[in-house]
């Protein structure tokens, strides 16, 4: 019971870790940015005025979807990384955590 009660303090600290640690993942050459925190928000969306520029509603939606699913996937890899430093909970498959 120890054991389990330690190993659930330590995943709790993960957890909160994670939730402090941000990933940046870009789509159009850098035209669009999104920004993810280890617990799946998107903290921020950055357009480059050139694309605004553009006028060009589907491209911009498109590039949008991509950052933000691109660091969706850097973030869930960055938990995932977290978890497997935690010994035995590491070899646990969890839904949405290292591509599950």
């Amino acid at each position: 019971m120890k054991q389990a009660a330690a190993l659930q303090d330590k995943l709790k600290d993960m957890q909160a870790a994670a939730a402090e640690r941000i990933v940046t993942a870009e789509a159009g050459a850098g035209m669009v940015r999104a920004t993810v925190d280890g617990t799946m928000r998107v903290r921020k969306i950055e357009i480059d005025a050139a694309l605004l520029a553009g006028n060009d509603k589907d491209m911009l939606e498109d590039l949008i979807v991509v950052a933000i699913n691109e660091g969706l996937k850097r973030a869930q890899e960055m938990v995932a990384e977290e978890m497997a430093k935690l010994g035995p909970l590491g070899g646990l498959k969890l839904p949405g955590f290292g591509g599950d």
